[in-house]
């Protein structure tokens, strides 16, 4: 299986915990963290509904789920799958945890860290790619902030 493919793989899933958030009335997105072995060692969508609390977003779910897993904070070799571009606070747990590689879908040009600023807030040795899926993640957050209005 190419690279290319696996990531096709875990976002996938990363939108199956999305289409979970939505169905719960959650902005649709998820995260999952593959380990070096490509076992899911974490997941999340987003909770901040539920939980009544505005840190509860997919990515920080997902860290705080592979953390336990893995018995550590740190999550080197891992790769975080992610359906949107991170915001700048979870970009900083991200770096934090030092994910070796963050995956997403669709960018986020009104929220996501990149519009906050040039520098990477990642693990100065972090692979970033964008775009895989992009589309697919973009139209469920298209379909879900239709529903609102």
């Amino acid at each position: 299986m190419t690279q290319t493919e696996k990531d096709e793989k875990y976002m996938r899933m990363a939108l199956v915990e999305a289409r979970e958030a939505m169905e719960r009335d959650e902005v649709p997105i998820g995260a999952v963290v593959v380990s070096p072995r490509g076992t899911v060692v974490g997941r999340g969508h987003n909770l901040t509904e539920a939980l009544v609390d505005v840190s509860a977003h997919a990515e920080m779910q997902a860290i705080t789920a592979a953390a336990q897993t893995l018995g550590g904070k740190y999550l080197q070799d891992c790769t975080l799958y992610v359906t949107v571009e991170p915001c700048l606070m979870c970009a900083g747990a991200i770096g934090w945890a030092q994910v070796s590689r963050i995956v997403y879908g669709a960018a986020d040009d009104k929220r996501g860290y990149h519009t906050f600023t040039s520098k990477s807030p990642f693990h100065p040795r972090a692979e970033i790619i964008g775009g895989v899926l992009g589309e697919e993640c973009a139209e469920l957050m298209r379909t879900f902030f239709k529903s609102k209005r």
